[in-house]
């Protein structure tokens, strides 16, 4: 495990609501997350499982071939404490700049401030297209990008995919523009569940925790429930996600890295392999249908 504690330190500059620094480990910028102190009161734990599932979730989206943000799993001391951490690499610089959907949404329309209505997010994704007074070059479809997202995220349960942690990266020269790579997974896997409540954890629990699981995105101001979304076959850009993204799912894969956690409990490592199997089947089942297979 890298001991982030010798790293160089920076002021940080980064938002969100969990503790963090800006470290410079191995010449490289990070963006260093702690557990919540707010989450963490009153609970009989030393720290809150996000670092796990921060790296777990960023990796899953690398295996199945996404662009996706570096991340390291370390320690870091603090007044004496020793908290399990993860290092998130900056992946902007001088040449290329993060635009945040919820600052991207602002731009394409300032008359109008959107939550994550899924009909808000499409159309603003259109407008972004008619952004041509900045010179802005598309290079993804940007749709695409935003569905592929959503199946994975549903695949590893992320319940915080808001506006303000997926966006476009552009190039400041050239004015191309892409998905960013995908970062922000702290809230997948259920972090906040300790080992002492997982080990008690029967199979329809399992079953019910991995299928009530519930995006930020929304339909007619409710949440999507993943599961439920992705099973109706409704939406078909949503189905051609999963036709573009599900043969990518290896599975076997996805589990060897599991295992190879060393600092992670086995109990853990299990019940993250098992939920993630249970959404895995269903989306195997939606994509025979699709396929009539």
């Amino acid at each position: 495990m890298i001991d982030f504690s010798k790293a160089i330190e920076e002021l940080n500059s980064y938002k969100g609501s969990e503790k963090k620094k800006t470290l410079i480990y191995n010449n490289v910028r990070y963006l260093v997350k702690f557990p919540d102190p707010i989450r963490e009161k009153n609970r009989n734990i030393s720290y809150i499982n996000n670092a796990f599932s921060e790296y777990i979730g960023s990796n899953i989206f690398k295996i199945i071939g996404f662009e996706a943000q570096n991340t390291l799993l370390g320690t870091y001391t603090y007044n004496g404490k020793e908290k399990i951490v993860c290092a998130c690499e900056d992946f902007t610089n001088g040449n290329h700049v993060l635009y945040e959907f919820e600052n991207l949404a602002l731009s394409a329309n300032p008359d109008k401030k959107i939550d994550t209505e899924l009909s808000d997010i499409m159309e603003v994704i259109e407008e972004i297209k008619n952004l041509t007074q900045i010179n802005l070059i598309l290079i993804d479809n940007i749709r695409e990008k935003f569905w592929d997202m959503f199946i994975i995220d549903s695949l590893i349960g992320n319940t915080d995919r808001h506006n303000g942690n997926w966006g476009l990266l552009v190039n400041a020269r050239s004015s191309g523009a892409k998905f960013s790579p995908i970062y922000d997974c702290g809230s997948c896997l259920n972090p906040m569940l300790e080992d002492e409540q997982i080990e008690k954890i029967n199979e329809t629990e399992l079953k019910n925790l991995a299928i009530n699981c519930y995006s930020c995105v929304k339909e007619n101001g409710k949440k999507i429930n993943y599961i439920t979304y992705i099973k109706s076959t409704k939406n078909n850009e949503c189905n051609n996600a999963i036709n573009r993204v599900f043969e990518k799912i290896n599975i076997d894969k996805i589990n060897n890295f599991i295992e190879g956690i060393h600092c992670m409990s086995t109990i853990r490592k299990e019940f993250y392999k098992k939920i993630i199997y249970i959404r895995y089947e269903i989306l195997t089942d939606v994509y025979n249908k699709l396929n009539k297979v």
